[in-house]
């Protein structure tokens, strides 16, 4: 079974040479040779048909199944040599650009990806030229990942200043971080000195970041399957209802969610699991007037309680 998904792309990449020269497989030598089981093979022959030498989505890979062997009907066509449009040609060109000014970058990618670039160009003819005259400018986030990702190849520790919206505070720790991934966002795992615990860092909550002389240390750990998702609460977590208004609608982005339906005045009922449901009270006690918990009734009582009692403590101040 595939650790995770850049397992499942490796394999099925390989999958792909594989079946071009084994016309007809049969599902169960395939699943076999790819030590997986004929369900997530099938799986894999359900994605393989969305992927193709297009960026537009032409030239797909015609790959079909019976249950019990495996066709690929247009195999000499994806053999063709890849064939970039004009504009396709100008936006790999400038994304190729952009990336080798990031600051942190390995020498040795840097060279890599200028070398690329050149051929490239070399190919792309007058293409080339109009790539020439745009560029990209990354964000601040662009700054974390290089310093993390140069801590990582380095094995130094980090000093952050983090936010934590469960919170609403900024928090400095140092950190011996472990690697960089992204679901939806970019996140780095780290082993957190302050807490002696891992912890996961949204790179664009990051408010300030410093590479420490200290060698990074972090023990020995399994790394999460991130297949399925960041976040994978139970099933036996308390589902927890929050309506906000179009005011709270921040909260869908910051707070996993198994779902979030629009309400007809611009916000949102937001529908979420936790195995510590107590801790949104603080979200509730910030929504104010945007928002407010609806279940579990013990859950959205607690808060009004909350929200009575430090009402109650600012009148009187």
């Amino acid at each position: 079974m595939a650790a995770n998904a850049i397992d499942q792309t490796r394999r099925m990449l390989s999958l792909v040479t594989y079946l071009r020269e084994r016309p007809g497989a049969h599902v169960a030598d395939v699943a076999r040779a790819f030590g997986i089981t004929e369900d997530e093979l099938i799986s894999d022959l359900d994605v393989l048909p969305m992927c193709g030498t297009s960026f537009r989505g032409g030239d797909l890979l015609d790959i079909d199944t019976d249950g019990d062997r495996i066709w690929w009907h247009n195999p000499d066509d994806v053999a063709e040599p890849l064939r970039l449009a004009a504009d396709e040609a100008t936006a790999l060109l400038v994304a190729a650009r952009a990336v080798a000014t990031l600051p942190g970058l390995r020498e040795g990618d840097r060279d890599a990806l200028v070398r690329a670039t050149a051929k490239l160009e070399a190919a792309a003819g007058e293409a080339a030229g109009a790539s020439a005259r745009l560029s990209v400018t990354f964000e601040s986030e662009g700054g974390v990942f290089a310093e993390v990702d140069r801590a990582i190849s380095e094995r130094k520790r980090l000093w952050v200043r983090y936010y934590s919206p469960a919170r609403d505070e900024l928090t400095e720790r140092e950190v011996d971080p472990i690697r960089l991934f992204a679901v939806g966002h970019t996140y780095m795992e780290a082993w957190c000195r302050l807490s002696e615990a891992r912890r996961t860092f949204r790179l664009d909550r990051v408010a300030e970041i410093r590479i420490l002389e200290e060698a990074a240390a972090p023990p020995e750990l399994e790394l999460r399957d991130l297949s399925e998702g960041l976040v994978q609460p139970s099933a036996d977590d308390p589902e927890v209802v929050v309506e906000v208004g179009p005011g709270g609608r921040w909260v869908a982005e910051y707070y996993p969610h198994d779902r979030a339906d629009e309400l007809p005045d611009g916000g949102l009922r937001i529908t979420l699991r936790t195995p510590d449901p107590a801790s949104l009270k603080r979200l509730a006690l910030r929504l104010g007037s945007d928002g407010r918990i609806v279940s579990p009734a013990g859950l959205a009582d607690s808060a009004r309680e909350a929200a009575t009692a430090a009402l109650a403590a600012y009148e009187g101040v």
